[in-house]
Formats: structure tokens, sequence, C-alpha cells
């Protein structure tokens, strides 16, 4: 089997609050064959990067244990990374919410670094404020705080399994505004005008993964066009995307309760942008929620 790695080397810079998933994260990567080491002090980077050839792809995980460890700092660094190196430099950020945070450091019993003698919430809260920057700055971020182990592991790679033709990954999710957009996305687009089939209740109880809603949404007037023009607006603009040196792009389609007319539209989209040749994953946040 070949091994040579094809396109640029990847350096992904792992951070985000403690316990939303960084150590999963560190050893999902070393699971697809990057080199991955866990809290290394931003001053020994430089000189890791420039020692001895690399050979694979390299995945860093720094926070704020970390004893040189700024916000600051590490967005400094990402941006030397991608504008003197020939490395792809990534920065990842693995948010989650501050109660899932706080349930996680109560199951665990453990202190966080922030606050070692206090209460768990009042390191958090701190932490966060700190990362604020590095949550803006970030190429990608991933909300944690309904991925199981698994589910991040899956995520990840959808991301940086590999290297596609394309140089770039598209993802597509469904979700409802009544639960809010997904963190991360790069282009949204509201459903909500099309015709809704829980309206209908034969269909109120399925999904937009099934024939019989597709074909109510579908008999929309506008939808037809609707897609056309999506489709054609996506093309134009995936190319420009990553000739810019953009590793991912996500969209995101929203519709009321996140279950039928997002769902479809979602399902269509990736299946015609994967026909065109691009790397898509897929996700419906509010089906996954539901689970099997």
């Amino acid at each position: 089997m070949d091994t040579t790695i094809k396109g640029p080397l990847k350096v992904v810079l792992l951070t985000g609050p403690s316990g939303a998933g960084r150590s999963t994260a560190i050893r999902a990567l070393e699971d697809l064959g990057f080199e991955a080491i866990d809290n290394l002090p931003l001053t020994l980077l430089p000189r890791l990067l420039s020692g001895p050839p690399m050979t694979r792809h390299l995945a860093l995980g720094i926070d704020v244990r970390n004893r040189d460890f700024s916000a600051a700092g590490l967005i400094e660094v990402a941006d030397i990374i991608s504008r003197e190196t020939a490395f792809d430099c990534s920065l990842v950020y693995l948010d989650c919410d501050t109660d899932v945070l706080l349930r996680r450091y109560s199951e665990t019993r453990r202190r966080h670094p922030l606050a070692p003698a206090e209460n768990p919430q009042a390191g958090i809260e701190r932490e966060i404020e700190l990362l604020r920057s590095l949550r803006n700055r970030a190429d990608l971020l991933i909300d944690t705080s309904e991925l199981t182990p698994h589910d991040l592991r899956a995520e990840l790679a959808k991301w940086f399994r590999g290297d596609s033709q394309q140089a770039m990954a598209v993802s597509v999710q469904s979700f409802s505004y009544k639960r809010g957009m997904p963190l991360g996305l790069d282009m949204v687009l509201d459903c909500r005008f099309l015709r809704n089939p829980h309206w209908q209740e034969e269909l109120r109880a399925l999904t937009g993964q099934a024939p019989e809603v597709g074909r109510y949404v579908a008999q929309d007037p506008r939808y037809e066009r609707f897609i056309q023009q999506t489709v054609e607006l996506l093309l134009f603009l995936l190319p420009a995307y990553r000739e810019e040196g953009k590793s991912y792009f996500s969209l995101g389609l929203g519709c009321t309760g996140g279950q039928h007319r997002s769902v479809f539209v979602a399902e269509v989209l990736a299946k015609a942008l994967a026909r065109q040749g691009w790397q898509v994953s897929i996700r419906h946040r509010e089906l996954d929620r539901q689970g099997p």
C-alpha cells in the first residue's frame, strides 16, 4: 500500500476549555496517522518544526496547563505557521457548554487547572473568557457538548482522514432554529419558506430521509429553483474558498424543527456536491439527538 502523503503536511493545533475532549481528539488524530504531542510548550514549537524533516502530519494539544500558554501567543504561532511555512496549519477549537463541562468535572471529581482550590465553575468561566479570542480565530469549531468520544473521533475523521484531491472537505448539517444554530458554520440557508410536512398528519412522525416527505417538500413551486441556484452558488464558491487555502467548509440548513425540510434539503445538496467530486460529510443534528 502506498503511504506517501500527497499535498502539504498538516499541523493541527488542538485547543479549547479543559474537559471538552482534547485528549480524546489527540488520540483520534494519532489513530489517523498523525504524530501526536500533548502539552508542548509554545516556545518549543518553532524548534520542532525546523528540526528533522517531518514524515507525518502533526497534531499538537495546547491548553491553559502549558506553562507558557497565552491565547495571543497561540494565535501568533498559528498565523506564523500559515504565513511563513509550507505546512497546512489548522487551529481546531473544541467547544462545550458550561453546564456540560461542570457535569463532567463533577463526575470525575477533578480539580480545574484555573481553580484548584475553588468550585470548578469558577475555573470554567475564567477559562472560557481567556480562550474567547481563540474561539473566534479557530479554523474549525467542534461543539462536543452532546458528542460521545466515538462521535468526536468520527467528526475528526471526516475532516482529517487522508488527503482529498479537492483539498477541501465539505460538511452539510441540518438543524432546528428552536435549538439554535450549530457552531462553526461558514454558510447558513433557511428552509422554512418551503411547505412544511409537519402539518400533514401522515408525515409528521417521519423525517426528511423518508421518500414521502421528500416528495411533499419537492412539490413546493419554489423548491426546484432554490436547489438549482443553491447548487450553482456552491459550485461557484467552493473552488474559490479552496484556492484561498481553506481546508473545510461547513454549510448549515435550518428549519423549524430540524426534522423534515432541512434534513431533506441537506441530503439533496450533499448528494449533488458529492456527484461533482467534493468530499462531503453530512450530519442531522436533531435526528442524531433522537438516536436510533
